[in-house]
């Protein structure tokens, strides 16, 4: 048999035990309200990005007038307003029946442009930018690149992601690419995924014509989409409009889409 005092240290084991699992409950209890309240602090901040996002989207997209028969008239740009706004604007990029209508910008390299807006302010979707080794005034180089991101809410990009559906990219018949001084009637022709660590992708200029639409034609190996003729598309192809953003859907990373100018796209007259 236990004497008292025994008993008495037993009870007071048992109390500490008790104490101890309380105070093991408040704290996970304590950190189980500190983490949901980070979550709700996360998602009201996100939130708020993307409608400051929204906001400046719409607000540059006053720049751009679309006409009724959008297909086959480009939208006109006031060029003089978004210079005010930003001297680097270099172009507009259009996709009729689609969210795409953004300014276009280009500076020094490929990253203040990922997360800052025209205005020189932070956004989580920054701004469609070419690539900085691209001639920014307009497709003079064999192959020109614009990026942008893949946003959950369907802006920017995230229309080019959808085109590895076929049938989405079946419904795209025009992609406008505007300029200062030039416009641009293009088709898509296929797209393709890759990863980030493909370094072949940022080629602009070639040695040769044939090595450019090789270039082309290997690219076209791995596409997800395309039209049926898009590999007699290349052997008429000069230059090439490439679109680039994220790719959610499987473990490549990248979605490209290639898109021709429509004179070259066509078959030569006889």
């Amino acid at each position: 048999r236990k004497n008292a005092r025994d008993k008495k240290k037993d009870g007071k084991k048992k109390r500490g035990s008790k104490k101890q699992r309380h105070v093991v409950s408040v704290i996970l209890l304590l950190l189980g309200i500190l983490l949901i309240a980070a979550a709700g602090v996360l998602f009201v901040k996100s939130q708020w990005d993307y409608h400051q996002q929204d906001v400046i989207n719409e607000e540059l997209a006053q720049y751009a007038t679309v006409p009724e028969n959008n297909v086959e008239e480009a939208p006109g740009i006031d060029w003089a307003g978004l210079r005010a706004i930003n001297k680097e604007v270099v172009g507009w990029i259009q996709i009729p029946n689609s969210p795409v209508n953004y300014p276009v910008y280009q500076t020094t390299d490929n990253e203040h442009y990922l997360h800052t807006n025209a205005k020189g302010e932070y956004s989580v979707g920054g701004q469609i930018f070419m690539d900085h080794e691209n001639d920014p005034s307009g497709l003079v180089d064999q192959q020109t690149i614009l990026y942008g991101h893949h946003m959950r809410n369907g802006s920017m990009f995230q229309y080019i992601g959808a085109m590895n559906d076929q049938s989405t990219f079946d419904k795209v018949e025009t992609i406008w690419y505007v300029t200062p001084t030039q416009t641009y009637e293009l088709e898509p022709v296929f797209t393709y995924h890759t990863d980030e660590d493909d370094e072949e992708v940022r080629q602009f200029n070639f040695g040769s014509v044939d090595e450019f639409r090789s270039y082309l034609k290997d690219r076209l190996s791995r596409a997800v989409s395309s039209r049926s003729d898009a590999a007699d598309v290349i052997s008429r192809a000069d230059h090439v409009l490439t679109l680039f953003t994220c790719n959610y859907t499987d473990q490549y990373g990248r979605t490209m889409l290639i898109c021709v100018p429509k004179a070259e796209a066509q078959p030569k007259a006889q």
